[in-house]
């Protein structure tokens, strides 16, 4: 049997430069150094380290297995020494926004930063698409994944493939409650859908092959309101899809985000707005801190060593859906703070907006 390898993505928002616009060199500098150290003891097989706007992602390869206390210990130590000699020094925005404890615990879940990570045999050819959004939240992968693993109309696959037609299983995650749920597609599908519209807090986890229980994706679930009771940031979730030879093709995976949706986060993390499809130099945000954007990074893993990357979204083939996610942006602003612009107090109640109901409250009258 072949060595297991684990791919972890590890992010965390630990500063950034001009406000929430883009994660300084520095701090990508100071990372690689730290990577290449743990690379060089033995810790790591290979890594990338790239930035999505103003969030430090952190991808690794290793044979420690899922939620590894070295590994993420390594994260958690990385991203701790770059607030604490580049973020802080150079005063930079936000420093150390996402980590929201004093004392590593062993696993950085619950802790701030945001984690995908799988551990797989690899396939005589094991290409892999690793995401990261900035300005958005866990559930913004919802349609994306729903797309890519359960819909024919994206994914040709499902129909042509004998492997793939059995479908596949989807893990959703009750973040308010902590809970998950296991609904096998297609025959649960609508229950599927009633469960992940709801993008707040039913969030799609890891999907399985039905046919033999292969691991085809990994999404991060860390929703930072929630952990802090208050809003800190916006969550900026990170995901990790498996492709070909009997799973979606990198162009089925891909081809969700030709046609932008709106997804939470935006502005103060408190609007909707169209989820961008960008490369690795239009990876920062500045209109009204957005609007949100993907970047999309292909690999082959080869002995758990990281072939690439290819920068996907940069391609004129994302031309259309980026002009198409400016019109998007353009058309809700024009609602301002009105919604369906603006979240629902549900959402919001994470935001500064509750001093200023607590404020109103003396001033109600009944009628």
């Amino acid at each position: 049997m072949p060595d297991k390898v684990t791919i972890s993505l590890i992010k965390a928002d630990v500063g950034s430069l001009a406000g929430h616009h883009i994660v300084h060199r520095e701090q990508i500098e100071l990372t690689k150094k730290k990577l290449q150290e743990a690379k060089e003891k033995g810790l790591l097989i290979d890594y990338y380290v790239f930035n999505a706007g103003d969030d430090l992602e952190l991808l690794m390869t290793h044979r420690e297995g899922e939620n590894s206390p070295k590994i993420h210990g390594l994260a958690w130590d990385t991203f701790k020494e770059v607030t604490e000699k580049v973020s802080r020094p150079l005063k930079l925005y936000a420093a150390g926004q996402d980590l929201l404890s004093e004392a590593f615990s062993g696993n950085v879940k619950g802790m701030g930063p945001g984690v995908a990570e799988m551990e797989i045999e690899e396939r005589r050819s094991e290409p892999i698409v690793v995401f990261a959004a900035d300005k958005t939240e866990p559930g913004a992968w919802n349609l994306i994944l729903y797309k890519i693993f359960a819909d024919p109309w994206n994914t040709a696959g499902l129909i042509l493939d004998p492997v793939m037609h059995d479908g596949f299983t989807f893990r959703v995650m009750d973040v308010q409650k902590g809970e998950c749920i296991d609904l096998s597609t297609p025959s649960e599908n609508y229950s599927l859908l009633a469960l992940i519209g709801t993008t707040g807090r039913y969030v799609i986890e890891r999907v399985w092959r039905n046919s033999d229980k292969l691991l085809a994706a990994v999404a991060s679930v860390t929703r930072l309101s929630l952990i802090a009771g208050r809003y800190v940031g916006k969550d900026d979730p990170v995901c990790i899809v498996r492709c070909q030879h009997g799973l979606p093709a990198v162009g089925e995976a891909l081809a969700p985000f030709f046609t932008p949706h709106f997804v939470a986060g935006w502005m103060r993390g408190s609007h909707y707005g169209p989820l961008m499809p960008v490369g690795l130099k239009d990876s920062r945000c500045s209109f009204f801190d957005g609007p949100p954007r993907v970047v999309a990074l292909g690999f082959q893993l080869s002995g758990g060593k990281l072939v690439g990357p290819a920068d996907l979204f940069e391609d004129a083939a994302f031309d259309h859906a980026r002009r198409t996610a400016l019109q998007m942006a353009e058309f809700i602003r024009r609602n301002g703070p009105i919604a369906p612009a603006i979240l629902g107090m549900e959402e919001l109640e994470y935001t500064g907006i509750v001093e200023t109901l607590k404020k109103l409250q003396s001033k109600f009258f009944k009628v």
